[in-house]
């Protein structure tokens, strides 16, 4: 069953990307290709519960199993050893994508306080972007009084679009609130 973000991509940002961006083919439109929660935990190395509490609720934000990501080379000055469990991360795609873009958009995002929107500035170049949230207590699976300490997360959406002016429209087109 699509979800309603993935009706409205079929059925009124394709032509709309069409006509703005004068595209002969269909499939030159941008679409979604995957989403990248992750959530760094550089203190996890003292205190090994830190990382179990993340895992579960990363796992009550996305719906899905996350992976543990580990350390790519020592550090002496961070006390870190290559190896060392540093953080956790999920990849999100098709139907599961859709779902947790939508609950971002229309009920995470409105619940941080004085939101004015999301930054615009914030593409690499390759048309993918990047939004960083400070506390997971936006997402309504997460119950107040359960949690341990609050962490923030990196949200990476990964686009096919070529250029950033193309991945800012296609995500205006799908509904992410851009600061104005």
């Amino acid at each position: 069953m699509a979800s309603r973000l993935e009706t409205r991509y079929k059925e009124e940002i394709v032509p709309q990307m069409m006509e703005k961006l004068g595209y002969d083919n269909i499939m030159q439109v941008p679409k979604l290709d995957k989403v990248v929660i992750n959530i760094g935990l550089g203190h996890a190395k003292e205190n090994p519960k830190v990382l179990e509490s993340a895992l579960k609720e990363l796992e009550l934000i996305t719906g899905q199993k996350p992976v543990i990501t580990h350390a790519k080379k020592s550090i002496a000055n961070f006390k870190l050893r290559e190896g060392m469990k540093i953080g956790c991360k999920v990849t999100l795609r098709r139907d599961k994508m859709y779902y947790f873009l939508d609950k971002l958009m229309n009920i995470a995002l409105p619940r941080v306080r004085d939101f004015r929107g999301v930054s615009s500035t914030s593409f690499d170049g390759r048309g993918n972007y990047a939004l960083g949230i400070k506390e997971q207590l936006i997402f309504p699976e997460i119950i107040y009084d359960e949690v341990d300490e609050i962490r923030g997360m990196d949200i990476i959406i990964v686009t096919t679009a070529n250029t950033d002016k193309e991945a800012k429209l296609f995500l205006e087109l799908l509904g992410m609130p851009f600061r104005k």
